[in-house]
This record gives C-alpha cells, sequence and structure tokens, in this order.
C-alpha cells in the first residue's frame, strides 16, 4: 500500500497551466530517502501510476525525471505567469 497523499486540485490545475504555458520552474522536492532537491526545470506532463500522481519534468541538463506530487515543495515560476505553489510548506 502506499503513502501517497493527493495534492489539491487547485495545485494540480496550476501545474498544468504551467505545462501549457511551457513555463519554467523552480522545482523544490524531498525524494524517496528524503534528499531534497531544487532544480530549475521545465514541466511536461503530469501522469498516474498505481494510484499515485507524478510531474514529468526536463531538467536544465536535458534529463527526463519525475517526482511524486505529494513530494513537491515548491514550484514558483521563472518569469511571470499564473502563481504556482503545490505541495506542503510552498
Amino acid at each position: 500500500m502506499s503513502d501517497y497523499r493527493p495534492v489539491d486540485c487547485a495545485t494540480y490545475a496550476d501545474l498544468e497551466l504551467a505545462i501549457l504555458r511551457r513555463l519554467r520552474l523552480l522545482l523544490g522536492w524531498r525524494d524517496s530517502g528524503g534528499l531534497v532537491h531544487l532544480e530549475r526545470v521545465r514541466p511536461i506532463d503530469l501522469r498516474t501510476a498505481r494510484g499515485e500522481e507524478f510531474l514529468v519534468f526536463r531538467t536544465r541538463a536535458g534529463a527526463v525525471k519525475k517526482v511524486r506530487l505529494d513530494r513537491i515543495c515548491r514550484a514558483r515560476p521563472l518569469r511571470a505567469g499564473a502563481p504556482i505553489a503545490p505541495g506542503q510548506g510552498t
């Protein structure tokens, strides 16, 4: 059984808008080991697998990664646009 905690609809919608508007984000998240990451990324897609939701993104170095939405602690647009505040403790 997963420990995934769904994010609120507004957070999900903000991430969808960032993808549609091709906004770069300053993204902060905790990996499965608890290590905190902070990177400039371009969100690509939102996916669901086994009842968990993920943000798929491309790093500045070109790598494609994904992060579980409930592990995101910060997502701030790097240019003017819609406010994005997913996760807990943004």
